[in-house]
């Protein structure tokens, strides 16, 4: 049997389920469906696609492997390189093939940070942690406000009516917390939690963590991402994330796409949980709720609250305008410069008619170009005085 006829094969036997689950629940609406790229993992690919056809046993939503030719009865999209298979996952995305996709590695630019879905080990519950990777604003206390706004969104697409709010005692809690109360003061709908320690309190404490006091811990990206780490692997000894729903999604202002983030450490029962995370965000209506939760928060003054937070320095009046060169494919990423300094370099190098954009790449922030400025770009940067190392590839 040729691939063709099983593919023919594949698609009539998909119908004739569709139909008996219809029969069977009363919805004969289309059914969601979740992309998941295979290459990249530090497991495999026989472990991502485990987890792939987990997930899909539960016929709630369909799976897309898109990646090597593989034996399953799952569709595959077959690619053979990285940057080809996330090519693709754009192309399926953007034809709504796919409503949704799960990768291994994925360049958010500055503003769109995961929010990640966890099991507290102290009661079992779930708990979102806002955030886990990306970069909300080059801020730190500005970022964790807006991380607060991502994990609500999430919580909310994910089916959590009234998330509650708790923000970890890290450097600038105070002040989040002070920011976050202005905005509830003018009209922001936000609920926050208790700590379980006996002072009580908004900022929660290492013992709200592993209990899952709030439904929402927020704090800065970086601290987010060891405790995913922590939360997913703390009983396998660390090369294996066995717990939780991953990364999450990248949420963002303005963002519209839902792409969830996984560890190339991801376990099968990980890589299952996060694409059913995909496919809950799907029918909680995800881009929709970050446009409705924003609108909000604005009305609500977020912006001039967040101006108040930051020491921004402002050109003088006679400083010359940088105009941005015409856009391009930025595939190309330059790693080692401090995100206090991502958006000067990004201007250094419109200055000298090169396109660029800031990013968050596998590493930390990145300053994408395209292919063919790579190593024009790093000479400009380096005689600039930027730490550039050298192109990043993941």
């Amino acid at each position: 049997m040729t691939e063709e006829h099983k593919q023919i094969k594949r698609q009539i036997g998909k119908v004739f389920n569709d139909i008996a689950k219809g029969i069977e629940t009363g919805d004969f609406g289309e059914k969601v469906t979740v992309g998941l790229t295979t290459l990249g993992s530090e497991h495999g690919v026989e472990n991502l696609v485990k987890g792939a056809e987990q997930a899909a046993k539960s016929g709630k939503f369909d799976v897309v492997l898109i990646g090597p030719k593989v034996n399953t009865d799952l569709e595959v999209v077959e690619a053979t390189e990285e940057a080809t298979m996330h090519n693709i996952m754009e192309e399926l995305l953007a034809s709504k093939k796919i409503q949704a996709c799960v990768t291994m590695h994925y360049n958010f630019p500055i503003g769109v940070s995961t929010v990640g879905k966890v099991i507290t080990p102290g009661k079992g519950k779930e708990m979102y942690l806002a955030t886990t990777t990306g970069t909300s604003a080059p801020d730190r206390t500005e970022a964790m406000v807006r991380n607060a706004i991502h994990g609500m969104i999430a919580a909310k697409a994910s089916g959590v009516q009234k998330p509650k709010v708790g923000i970890l005692n890290v450097d600038g809690a105070r002040q989040v917390e002070k920011a976050l109360n202005k905005l509830v003061e003018n009209g922001y709908d936000m609920e926050f939690s208790e700590s379980m320690r006996a002072d009580g309190g908004v900022v929660m404490r290492g013992n709200d963590l592993l209990a899952g006091s709030p439904d929402v811990m927020v704090q800065d990206t970086l601290t987010g991402n060891i405790f995913m780490k922590i939360f997913s692997s703390f009983h396998t000894g660390g090369d294996y994330e066995a717990l939780g729903y991953g990364y999450g999604p990248g949420i963002g202002e303005g963002y519209d796409k839902n792409i969830l983030i996984l560890s190339r450490a991801s376990g099968t029962p990980v890589v299952a949980k996060a694409l059913e995370y995909a496919a809950d965000l799907v029918n909680g209506r995800l881009e929709e709720r970050v446009k409705e939760e924003y609108d909000k928060a604005n009305k609500a003054g977020l912006k001039e609250i967040l101006n108040s937070l930051t020491k921004a320095t402002k050109k003088s009046d006679d400083e010359e305008e940088v105009k941005q060169p015409p856009k391009e494919v930025v595939t190309g990423s330059l790693s080692g410069i401090d995100i206090m300094e991502l958006e000067d370099a990004v201007q250094e190098l419109w200055k000298n008619n090169i396109y660029a954009e800031s990013g968050m790449g596998c590493t930390g922030p990145v300053v994408m170009v395209s292919e063919k400025n790579l190593k024009k770009a790093i000479e400009i940067l380096r005689a600039a005085d930027y730490a550039v190392g050298e192109p990043e590839d993941c």
